[in-house]
């Protein structure tokens, strides 16, 4: 099944709110198979909404829209949507019940625009919204698109895709078949490239599908199969995983949606017994914030430095003045020498260094986002790699944490 998914408001297109329900909802109906091809954002316009309804259909079996069901009078989605459907608007029992009983316990006189929030298109189904009083819609055409209606506070919208929109998708599929999907996440790899390395596979997809997400400082791939059961559907994710990690699987780190490559790290330097320190200058400890919020991190980490000033590198870390004079505090040498510095002070068998620019000016001639992170780790040479990031100070930081993490990962996997 193919979906398209249409975000109504205004303020969307004028940049006063991002569209984060869409990405949500994408992501969910990614999990039981549906192909998510086009999403499009339209104004508060009903001549331009019912256009875009008329192209959505056209191309697609599902049109989701999300907002427009609110009491005001710019809320026009469902009028419109039931207009283009030649069905009438009807009052939801459930949902009237639920105004009603709010205007009586807390004082309030229902007002006449409340009516629009009781509505329903007839022969829909009814998707309780267990945050607010609109109502959302499934319409099912058996011998067309259908439709589903959802609202757009996040607060209403993401809870009626869990708990009333999916479960009634999947009630209504082809109950012979089962879905299953898995999500790979990978560090160190743009979704561009990630996406162009495995374009062959992705532009072939039929079943198992893969879903690409870009996320802060990493990408994932979400592989989706149906099958008659579970274990037909596993087979075919796992076939097609080999694949995937075949291409690049240098950058892949772990399974899951709530996994993270700090929790990934922390964990396999538990496993080894490894502990690690960190000298920060321009993460201003973030890095060390990271690790710290991953359980049990306490056996591992036993503490670092945060040296923002040039003073605080030669008093913590007893850096020579000398080299930052020389080389400069963005370079190779001091992002070396605070590592094996902070990794010596704490007795720890690895540490990691961060110093660079985070903007949004230059430093000492260098560029916002040049980013030197070092890494000793036991009795090796330490090393210090050179990085361009882009996007922003917080971005920058962000991104630097992640890419320490992913040496550390990188380090590892070596034995």
């Amino acid at each position: 099944m193919n979906a398209e998914i249409i975000a109504v408001g205004t303020e969307m297109l004028l940049g006063q709110i991002a569209n984060t329900n869409g990405a949500y909802l994408a992501q969910q109906l990614a999990g039981i198979g549906i192909n998510v091809y086009y999403q499009t954002v339209v104004g508060d316009n009903p001549e331009r909404l019912e256009k875009v309804l008329k192209v959505a259909e056209s191309r697609n079996d599902l049109v989701l829209t999300i907002g427009g069901l609110g009491p005001t009078e710019d809320d026009l989605t469902k009028q419109i949507v039931a207009r283009h459907l030649g069905e009438p608007l009807v009052v939801d029992d459930d949902a009237k019940a639920k105004i009603d009983s709010y205007a009586a316990t807390s004082g309030k006189n229902k007002t006449p625009n409340n009516a629009k929030q009781e509505l329903k298109i007839q022969h829909a189904i009814s998707l309780k919204n267990h945050n607010g009083f609109a109502v959302g819609d499934l319409y099912l055409n058996q011998h067309g698109t259908s439709y589903v209606l959802l609202p757009g506070p996040p607060a209403e919208c993401l809870m009626m895709i869990d708990r009333e929109l999916i479960p009634q998708l999947k009630k209504h599929g082809d109950q012979n078949r089962v879905f299953n999907s898995r999500v790979l996440r990978f560090v160190g790899i743009g979704e561009s490239k990630l996406v162009s390395d495995l374009a062959d596979l992705i532009d072939h997809q039929t079943n198992p599908t893969i879903a690409p997400y870009a996320k802060a400082a990493e990408v994932t791939l979400r592989v989706t199969a149906s099958a008659t059961d579970k274990n037909q559907a596993d087979a075919l994710i796992q076939g097609m995983v080999d694949q995937i990690l075949a291409i690049d699987g240098e950058y892949f780190y772990g399974y899951g949606d709530d996994n993270t490559l700090a929790s990934v790290v922390v964990n396999q330097l538990i496993d080894r017994k490894l502990s690690v320190t960190a000298a920060e200058s321009l993460t201003a400890g973030e890095f060390q914030s990271t690790i710290g919020s991953v359980p049990g991190v306490s056996a591992v980490f036993p503490g670092g430095f945060v040296t923002y000033a040039n003073e605080a590198k030669h008093q913590l870390l007893s850096i020579p003045a000398e080299v930052i004079k020389t080389q400069g505090v963005v370079s190779k040498s001091t992002a070396i020498w605070m590592a094996q510095q902070a990794k010596a002070k704490m007795q720890t068998d690895i540490a990691v260094s961060f110093t660079g620019v985070a903007g949004p000016d230059k430093l000492e001639g260098q560029p916002a986002g040049t980013v030197w992170i070092g890494i000793a780790y036991r009795d090796e040479e330490p090393k210090a790699f050179l990085y361009h990031f882009t996007n922003g100070r917080q971005r920058i930081r962000a991104r630097s944490v992640m890419a320490g993490l992913d040496l550390i990962r990188r380090r590892l996997a070596v034995h």
